[in-house]
């Protein structure tokens, strides 16, 4: 017969799925189970709309034999320099001239961060304005006397995939910066205080307390800034619509012409679940690099 600590511990686990489960249903219906479904789908000729037929592995084969997605892949990688790597090493610099606060800073934090409360479509649609022909970005060269390098951006076919990089570059960096702001907040001062008094000046204090310290920030920004880069449909959709002559094509693009223009919700969905493969190997591999060595 269970004694009292028994049941009590069975009612707090009970309690505590309770107030689980709802988040878990939800997440189960409209996370778990459309990844699950579209795996399934994977294995099947389909067109959205006759009865499916078993396809086995053909999608996957179609997948990896086309010509299209070497291309877009390594797009998608090129993205993740613009996307993650600069954003984080602008919030890093970022971080060490606001760390020792500065009148504002409320005001900053909301500037850099306001891309990131605007939906992704509404910023492409801006930016194509502001790299067309006549936009700001050329008008500012104009004025500036540098009217020679002017061209339709996001046209040009040796620019657009930098242009397009760009703009995820000005979208991710407010978020790097204040996701490193917060973690500096908790780091010691008696640290700052302790290399002041071994007479290290304002680089060495970033380097030995502060840049150790955002180990986990760092993570979490280079997470969910690779995981934007590698699934960017809806900014080059918007933007580019993977042009000129598919220079800003990245694979979240190939998908939805697969599903939606082609009706291969077959290969598409492969496709789909290729991809995911590798957002989870380059998640695990930076999770890998920046985890805190024993």
């Amino acid at each position: 017969m269970p004694d009292g600590n028994t049941t009590a511990r069975r009612v707090r686990r009970l309690t505590a799925l309770a107030y689980v489960a709802p988040a878990g249903l939800v997440y189960a219906g409209f996370a778990l189970w459309p990844a699950v479904h579209t795996a399934y789908l994977s294995f099947l000729h389909w067109d959205g709309i006759s009865a499916a037929t078993p396809a086995g592995l053909s999608n996957y084969r179609s997948v990896f034999t086309d010509p299209a997605i070497g291309p877009a892949l390594w797009h998608a990688i090129v993205l993740i320099v613009f996307f993650a790597v600069i954003p984080c090493a602008i919030g890093l610099l970022l971080t060490a001239l606001l760390q020792g606060g500065v009148r504002g800073m409320t005001g900053f934090r909301i500037v850099f961060f306001l891309p990131q409360v605007l939906p992704m479509v509404a910023v492409g649609i801006t930016w194509r304005w502001l790299y067309a022909d006549d936009g700001l970005v050329n008008q500012a060269l104009r004025a500036v006397g540098l009217g020679g390098i002017t061209r339709a951006w996001l046209g040009d076919y040796n620019f657009a995939l930098i242009a397009l990089g760009l703009i995820g570059t000005w979208a991710m960096s407010g978020l790097c910066m204040v996701l490193f702001l917060a973690g500096a907040q908790k780091i010691d001062i008696s640290l700052y205080e302790a290399v002041a008094l071994d007479g290290g000046g304002a680089v060495r204090r970033f380097f030995t307390v502060t840049l150790p310290a955002l180990r986990g920030e760092i993570t979490i920004a280079s997470v969910i800034t690779t995981i934007a880069a590698l699934a960017s449909f809806d900014l080059a959709f918007v933007t580019t619509n993977g042009g000129p002559v598919n220079r800003t094509t990245v694979p979240g693009l190939l998908v939805y012409r697969l599903a939606f223009n082609e009706s291969d919700i077959g290969r598409a969905a492969a496709l789909a679940v290729v991809l995911t493969i590798v957002v989870i190997v380059f998640v695990t591999a930076i999770r890998r690099l920046t985890r805190e060595r024993p």
